[in-house]
Parts: structure tokens; C-alpha cells; sequence
């Protein structure tokens, strides 16, 4: 069925894509290292991994974990930042048939205990100073864990100076087998795991690639990698470039003058990243002319970036850029301004190749919306996840007849473009992270003095949003105390950095809190009006 949109992809680009159904993750890396063994693959800081060293890596450490008995279908928990060690044990991982649950490095016992027994992940390798974590939680007698940075117990470094070969078979059932566990939050609070098999991430990188490849399919690409890959976003990208044969360049955190100085050495010329990050950089005060002018494509995604913002790049760099729209549910790719081709200011753009969307009414999900009429965004693509593990009524929730229920409000215009303008989901987008109220409420219920509480997210000029939590309490505590009880148990950018506290909340007659209510108020008094 031809859409409004498909007038807008540039030429040479699909409606639809042939998606390998019979291709396993591992083979991405495979087929890079058959055709450019010596290329350089990956950059980390003054470490640099050919195709094959990077592949002769990765094999090294799925035979030394095979000797110690890890089996196809076995789920290794990932606690690391972008690093060459993570995209090791991520191949290492795929080539034995097992799952990557992903584990942000920031997270606290009391986030990281309910991933590793939800995922009942019996493997985990995580740098040395995450080995407190584990200890706090008891469960090294249920974990094989293997720590990077440490010269004593189970260093990962010794897995590799093994130099083992034996490995078995590569027998992977693609559209069936779970590549990756990405943990996504929810209005329960607690997080689901989002299965992204095979087939899934396949797809959406060829998707990426298809839809992009007037760019991409030129030669000696190096993409900076400031994205979290244990992100959704952040992994796809990297496989990404192993699929185009480009350089991927790893940063562990985002901190502006080691970018700048990496920018300046390394001359990248791809690079995705939230708003957050590209007003940080244009801000530097000590910024040259020619700082951008390597990149060639620019991508930004999580909320809209300003229009001044998006005029100072092209002008530094003379690079597209362009904005987008994803999920996990969906790998992570979903919409995407052409490239190159038209970008509407505010959009997220058009779907990607091989990408059906619509905009239906929010009772019930099932009428399509007049155009310019707002509704909740639904999808199909081969890229939509397999469900959530272990959790078939919020599965069936949220995917309908092959239709993913973003839970975001959108509008489409005449051309086929979308527009986010609001979620139906409560979760906040600051700096972009995905943050979920319920899980923070969770938290400050606990704490023995909190009575009632509601958190939202605000407007803020830098972040997008920024997390506020108003309280109602059984006695005297103060912002202090509340910031040290979440801190402690939060990862740092889900902690409120807004705390109010109030005699009582605004209910409805059952009694429900009207978190609406409260995020209107705040609306009328902030000059930074909410998207």
C-alpha cells in the first residue's frame, strides 16, 4: 500500500526492504571481517581493533566461556559503558546462541536487583567497581561474573589470555532466538524486558541502512559513539557501523572537552545524539570553525532540537541533520527526516523503509484519526519486538494484530509527516534518558515518612525535561534527606532534582491522584512552556 510519505524518500530508497531472515547478529561482525579484515573497526581511546582482531577477540572469549558451560539460549547480564570490552562480550554473546541483558552501568542495587532476577541472567561481566553492587545483593553464588579492572577472582582479561578456540556450531533460529533483553520501564514501575530477537535487530539496522544509505554507502566512515550502548539506540548504532564497515569510536561518558579533543583528533563524521548533548557542544566556549566540518550526517532523537540550534550545525559543518523517533519495543528505529530530502521543524519525520504507522483514537485504539487530528502513534514493522519477556498480558497490551502501541500522542500532516505532541504514557525524557514516574513513587514510598507522592516531569531549556516530585509526608524531612534516599537507590539522573512539599494532593473522587493536575500547574507558572 503506497503511503502520503513515500513521495519523500529520496531515490534509490524502498518502500520495503528484504530482511535476511536466516542472518544471526554475530554474522554482522562475520561478513565485515571476511570483506575488511584489516580495517579498523573500533577506537577506544589510545586502544584501536582491526575487523579481525575485533572478531578473533570476541571468539577467544565465547570459547572461554563455553569451557565454563555457558549454553545457547544462556542470558549474560552487560554492566558497561561504551567501551571495546562491551562490544567483545556482546559478539562473544551472540556467537554462542545467548541473550545480552542490558545493565546501565549507573544503576543501584535496587535497580540492578530486579533485572538480574527477572532476566535470571546466570552470567554477568561488569567492571570492577560494579563488584560491591553484586556483593550488597548476594547473588555471586548465582552469577558467573567476570570483572574488567581487577587483577584478582574472576578478572575478564584472563578469559581472553586464554586464547581458546573450541567452540560448537552456530545453530541460531533468527526470527525466534532472543539477541538482546533491553529492560524498558512502565506504569507499574518496574521495568519490562523488551525481546529483541535476531530477525528484530537485523532489520532495523538494515532498515537504518537502507534509509540512509545515500550517505551511509560512502567509504571510511568513523561515527562517534556518545550514545549509551546499553541503551537500544546506543547498540544499533554500533552495529550499524560494523554493517557499513565504518570506525566506531567509543566514548564511555559524555563530558564536553574530551569530546571536542576526541572530535579533533579522530575527524568523525557520524554522530547521534539528544539535544542535551548538541547545545552542550555548540556551547563550548572554546569552539573553532572547523570543529564540525568532518561530519556529513548529523541525527538527533528523544525530543525536538531548536531551530537555532540545528541552523549553527548545518552552518559549522555543512552536514544533514536530521531528526528521529524510536523505541526499544521497536528496536529502536521507527521514524527518520529523509535523507537527504525535506525536514519539517517539530517532526520526527517520515517512517523508515519497511515501516507502516498510523494515528488511531485512544479509547480503544482501533479508528484511524482525520489528518491533523491527534491520537496515539501506532506501528508495524518487522522491526517490533517479539513481547516482553515473561509478561504476556502487557504483551498483548501492546502489540495488536502486529500493531505496536507507541502510548505516544501524535498528529500527521497531508505529507505523511508525524508529529509527538504529548504521551499517553507518564514517562519523562530528560537529557535523553527515559525516566518512568512509577518507578521513582516506588522509592519515595518506601522512605517511612512519605505519606503521598507524585512525580512529573517539568520543562527545562537544557535538559527537555527535568524530574519533579511533589511529597506529602507523616513528619518533618527536608529536600536533603529525600535526595540521599533516592540517590542511594536511583540511578543520578532519575533522582528528583525538584521537590515540593505539600499538605495534601489533588485526587479525583476515588481517591486517584491527578498527577494531570499538578503537571498543568506547573505549566502556567514555568516560562519554558512543555512540548
Amino acid at each position: 500500500m503506497e503511503r502520503p510519505w513515500h513521495k519523500f524518500y529520496p531515490e534509490a530508497v524502498p518502500y520495503k526492504i528484504q530482511v535476511d531472515a536466516f542472518m544471526s547478529v554475530f554474522e554482522v561482525l562475520e561478513r565485515a571481517e571476511m570483506e575488511q579484515s584489516s580495517s579498523l573497526a573500533i577506537i577506544d581511546g589510545e586502544r584501536e581493533f582491526t575487523f579481525f582482531e575485533l572478531k578473533q577477540a570476541s571468539e577467544c572469549l565465547a570459547a572461554a566461556l563455553f569451557q565454563r558451560g555457558f549454553k545457547k539460549g544462556d542470558r549474560l547480564a552487560l554492566m558497561v559503558p561504551n567501551c571495546v570490552e562491551y562490544v567483545i562480550t556482546f559478539f562473544a554473546v551472540q556467537r554462542l546462541g545467548g541473550t545480552i541483558v542490558q545493565v546501565n552501568p549507573m544503576y543501584q542495587p535496587y535497580e540492578l536487583d530486579h533485572i538480574l532476577k527477572d532476566s535470571e541472567a546466570s552470567w554477568f561481566v561488569g567492571f570492577s567497581t560494579e563488584k560491591e553492587k553484586l556483593d550488597q545483593l548476594q547473588l555471586n553464588d548465582r552469577l558467573q561474573a567476570f570483572y574488567i579492572g581487577t587483577e584478582s577472582g574472576q578478572a575478564f582479561q584472563t578469559l581472553l589470555e586464554e586464547k581458546r578456540t573450541e567452540l560448537p556450531d552456530l545453530l541460531i533460529d533468527p526470527v525466534e532466538d532472543i539477541a538482546v533483553l533491553q529492560y524498558t520501564g512502565g506504569t507499574t514501575g518496574r521495568p519490562k524486558g523488551v525481546m529483541l530477537t535476531h530477525f528484530n535487530v537485523i532489520a532495523n539496522i538494515t532498515q537504518a541502512y537502507t534509509y540512509g544509505q545515500n550517505v551511509y554507502k560512502e567509504e571510511n566512515h568513523r561515527f562517534l559513539g556518545l550514545a549509551p550502548m546499553f541503551h537500544a539506540m546506543g547498540v544499533t548504532n554500533m552495529l550499524l557501523c560494523i554493517l557499513y564497515r565504518g570506525t566506531y569510536i567509543a566514548l564511555k561518558r559524555f563530558k564536553v572537552e574530551p569530546v571536542i579533543d576526541l572530535i579533533r583528533k579522530h575527524r568523525p563524521t557520524l554522530f547521534t545524539g539528544s539535544p542535551t548533548v548538541y547545545i552542550a557542544l555548540l556551547n563550548y566556549p572554546d569552539l573553532r570553525e572547523d570543529d564540525f566540518s568532518s561530519f556529513k550526517l548529523f541525527v538527533a532523537g528523544s525530543s525536538p532540537v531548536p531551530m537555532e540550534v540545528i541552523k549553527k550545525f548545518k552552518k559549522l559543518s555543512n552536514a544533514l541533520f536530521i531528526e528521529g523517533y524510536g523505541q526499544s519495543e521497536a528496536t529502536t528505529s521507527i521514524h527518520r527526516s529523509p535523507i537527504p530530502g525535506k525536514m519539517k521543524i517539530g517532526s520526527i519525520g517520515i517512517p523508515i523503509s519497511g515501516t507502516d504507522a498510523k494515528i488511531v483514537d485512544m479509547d480503544n485504539g482501533e479508528a484511524e484519526m482525520p489528518i491533523g487530528e491527534p491520537g496515539e502513534l501506532v506501528v508495524k514493522g518487522p522491526q517490533v519486538m517479539k513481547g516482553y519477556w515473561k509478561n504476556e498480558a502487557e504483551t498483548e497490551k501492546t502489540i495488536r494484530d502486529g500493531w505496536l502501541y507507541t502510548g505516544d500522542i501524535a498528529t500527521q500532516d497531508e505529507d505523511g509527516y508525524f508529529y509527538i505532541v504529548g504521551r499517553k504514557k507518564e514517562m519523562i525524557i530528560a537529557s535523553g534518558y527515559n525516566i518512568y514516574p512509577a518507578e521513582i513513587e516506588d522509592v519515595l514510598y518506601e522512605h517511612p515518612l512519605v505519606r503521598e507522592a507524585c512525580v512529573f516531569g517539568v520543562a527545562d531549556p537544557y535538559r527537555g525535561e527535568t524530574v519533579k516530585a511533589t511529597i506529602v509526608t507523616n513528619g518533618p524531612v527536608s529536600e536533603t534527606e529525600i535526595d540521599e534516599w533516592c540517590t542511594a537507590r536511583l540511578a543520578r539522573y532519575k533522582v528528583p532534582r525538584i521537590i515540593e512539599f505539600r499538605e495534601e494532593l489533588p485526587k479525583t473522587a476515588v481517591g486517584k491522584i491527578l498527577r494531570r493536575q499538578l503537571v498543568e500547574e506547573e505549566q502556567e507558572k514555568s516560562p519554558v512552556k512543555a512540548e
